[in-house]
């Protein structure tokens, strides 16, 4: 029952034909008149205190959790502030969950893997490549291995380039298989068969007692948050279980976050280059042209060779940059530094704006890049050569989303670096540098092959690691920024999104009492949001659960977002 009441559940009589119970067993149980579904957390043996009901049925011969995966369920239960019985759905596969004749009757007991230290190993390389040194000891003694890819289409090309490697033992588990098919990759990862499952964040509850090793395939992308309740990362909770399960734990990726540095996992990376080269043009000196001059000579030159180019439109949802006419300064915040709207207000702080802080003029251009406005520009200086990713057109055009579908052009561009890194967001230059360097490695490798940022900000750190071709020296400077500023991962940032009124969020602030710096309301479509900041909001979050759902019993929308990556 998805209700904060009932996170310590009920008590129910264990039937003598129901030998077989224990802790993660899925059981019907009698409630409130109703037969329901119901999930063994614990047993006891004597005589209870009161008359109890007993079970009526267990469903399926499989536990679909641990002792030791219900620690992490009860951590993702307080941490994200979700009610324990929708983290605990997030372990069992969609259908009943039965046995595939994979048990300790059928197959040898594996052999136990040694406990390895979570890695990152920081390569522009093939993912899947670098990973699979790593995954062949472990199938080899029996041992399940969990693969995660931020989308569903990148899983299935996951599946494609190790079935080369290891064959018919990879299984497929996205949102888009189908229910049986879930449940039998669910069923085998279980019992240990040493397969090798490959999924989107689906994934991550599965496997109790049995997981041999779990890779994360670029831990940063937006893809591993959950949006609905529980909102958790994929990183967070693999790290979680790794620790109490002891398996194995490797991240692969060109930009570890500050969250897997801060945590302490082990950064493995050498002095080379990771991505391609990578040129910064600075869009101050150009005669106030949207394509900038250099970036016009580039693509034309690529095209006069027969080669291919793509062109980055910041998708919605980044703040559209904007700079003074006159001086031709970017328009920020001068309060906390993020990208003005056109109204002059910033979306992060709420502070107004009215003329340009370096030279006073009123005048303001946009520098926002949607896909409309660049195609058209980008035909008025080529004629139809420019059309959509997949299209086979020598230029194609766009967002961050498109990057999936990309096969390798010769040339990469992104027309707005100062929308991403200006994005009223902590997050915001993490996130943008995260984003071009995968437009960079959208090149093919090769002589004259590169990759064409521009930006007004040419100096900015996020400009600095572009062009380095490394990311560790940002990265860690980003940390000792969110140090200072008690922005995670150093601290801990919480948003609650609500249709009720501000009068009825009056508890919300009473229960975030003196551990918490309280920021809003926002006015949002339909609603308003809360942020709650502070170095530990632990015991705020327990506080919040009966707040929340007392909105909830009362009829409001809440939703409570922990660590969240948009705003």
């Amino acid at each position: 029952m998805p209700s904060f009441a009932v996170d310590d559940g009920f008590a129910y009589e264990v039937p003598d034909d129901l030998s077989d119970v224990r802790v993660g067993s899925l059981v019907r149980v009698p409630l409130g008149g109703r037969r329901v579904k119901g999930y063994v957390t614990s047993l006891r043996t004597g005589s209870p205190d009161r008359p109890l009901k007993a079970i009526l049925a267990q469903s399926g011969d499989l536990p679909v959790f641990d002792r030791d995966l219900l620690q992490t369920v009860r951590w993702v239960s307080t941490h994200y502030v979700a009610p324990l019985s929708t983290v605990l759905g997030r372990c069992a596969p969609p259908n009943v969950p039965r046995s595939v004749g994979n048990g300790p009757d059928d197959a040898p007991t594996p052999a136990a893997a040694p406990r390895a230290r979570s890695r990152y190993l920081v390569t522009g390389a093939d993912p899947v490549a670098t990973a699979a040194p790593s995954i062949v000891p472990l199938v080899e003694a029996g041992r399940p291995v969990i693969v995660t890819a931020p989308t569903v289409e990148e899983a299935a090309r996951v599946v494609s380039a190790l079935e080369s490697d290891f064959g018919g033992i990879v299984m497929l588990a996205t949102s888009q298989s189908s229910a049986a098919k879930r449940t039998r990759a669910w069923a085998k990862v279980t019992e240990s068969a040493g397969t090798i499952v490959v999924g989107t964040r689906e994934v991550t509850f599965w496997g109790a007692g049995s997981i041999g090793l779990a890779v994360v395939i670029q831990e940063g992308r937006r893809g591993y948050k959950a949006k609905q309740t529980p909102t958790f990362n994929v990183r967070d909770v693999l790290r979680r279980r790794s620790a109490v399960e002891r398996f194995g734990l490797l991240f692969v990726g060109a930009v570890p976050t500050t969250d897997a540095v801060a945590a302490g996992v082990e950064i493995v990376s050498d002095s080379r280059r990771i991505w391609p080269l990578t040129e910064v043009v600075d869009r101050r000196e150009d005669s106030g042209r949207f394509i900038l001059d250099r970036t016009r000579a580039a693509i034309g030159s690529v095209l006069r060779g027969g080669g291919s180019v793509f062109v980055l439109a910041n998708r919605r949802g980044y703040a559209a940059a904007f700079r003074c006419v006159r001086c031709r300064e970017l328009r920020r915040c001068t309060n906390c530094g993020a990208g003005l709207e056109s109204s002059g207000t910033c979306p992060r702080c709420g502070t107004d704006h009215d003329a340009c802080p370096i030279c006073g003029g009123a005048r303001f251009e946009p520098l926002g890049t949607g896909i409309g406005r660049t195609t058209d520009e980008l035909k008025r200086m080529f004629g139809d050569v420019i059309g959509e990713v997949g299209d086979g057109s020598r230029i194609q055009v766009g967002t961050e989303r498109d990057l999936v579908e990309l096969h390798p052009v010769d040339l990469a561009v992104a027309i707005d670096a100062d929308g991403l890194m200006l994005a009223p967001h902590y997050r915001a230059d993490e996130d943008a540098l995260r984003l071009l360097v995968r437009v960079a490695m959208a090149t093919t490798p090769g002589r004259g092959r590169k990759a064409l940022v521009q930006t007004g900000m040419p100096d900015h750190p996020v400009m600095e690691a572009v062009q380095s071709g490394r990311p560790m020296g940002f990265v860690e400077a980003e940390l000792a920024v969110r140090k200072e500023s008690g922005f995670p991962p150093v601290g801990e940032l919480l948003a609650l999104v609500t249709n009720a009124p501000p009068g009825e969020t009056t508890p919300l602030l009473e229960a975030a009492g003196e551990g918490a710096a309280v920021l809003g309301p926002a006015a949002l479509t339909g609603g308003h949001r809360w942020l709650l900041q502070g170095s530990d909001l632990g015991t705020v979050k327990v506080r919040l659960r009966s707040v929340v759902q007392g909105l909830r019993d009362a009829g409001w929308r809440v939703r409570v977002d922990a660590d969240p990556v948009d705003l």
